[in-house]
């Protein structure tokens, strides 16, 4: 959960405020669990739709920085610098662009799915999905299609 919210939102910290309002909301909610078929799935929709919250809070939005502080790495080989020029390349898309591949791709949900999720047609995802990868191809200079392990 927290790594589909840090995706969506690419901030550690707004990323474990989402994760702890989801699972907040759930323990409130838990007497009427049983009547959920899909749990992991209603779990996943919520934190993705506080995400959404989130980004809409114009709290949010204010920053006392304009850089995020390091954050120690353990060892910085050449996977970790492919990570951050990724995670880099993912911020720069349109939000709905960057949400659906991480949906798509980081949380291997379908198309049919992730329409459901976010309450578009199909088509829609397909198309957000194909100008994604081509936005990410462009910005990483590659012609290799993504992985859902090489987002991680």
């Amino acid at each position: 959960m927290h790594r589909v919210a840090y995706h969506l939102l690419g901030d550690r910290d707004r990323a474990d405020d989402a994760v702890q309002h989801s699972l907040t909301v759930l323990y409130a909610r838990w007497g009427r669990v049983h009547e959920i078929e899909n749990l992991d799935g209603y779990v996943h929709t919520m934190v993705v739709r506080e995400c959404f919250r989130d980004r809409r809070r114009w709290l949010a939005r204010v920053r006392l920085s304009p850089v995020t502080p390091d954050v120690a790495v353990a060892s910085a080989g050449p996977e970790i610098e492919q990570r951050m020029l990724l995670r880099a390349a993912l911020r720069s898309l349109p939000e709905r662009q960057r949400t659906v591949l991480v949906l798509r791709f980081l949380c291997d949900r379908p198309v049919l799915e992730v329409a459901q999720l976010l309450g578009l047609a199909e088509g829609t995802v397909k198309a957000h999905t194909a100008r994604g990868l081509d936005a990410l191809r462009r910005e990483l200079g590659t012609s290799a299609e993504p992985t859902s392990r090489s987002v991680a």
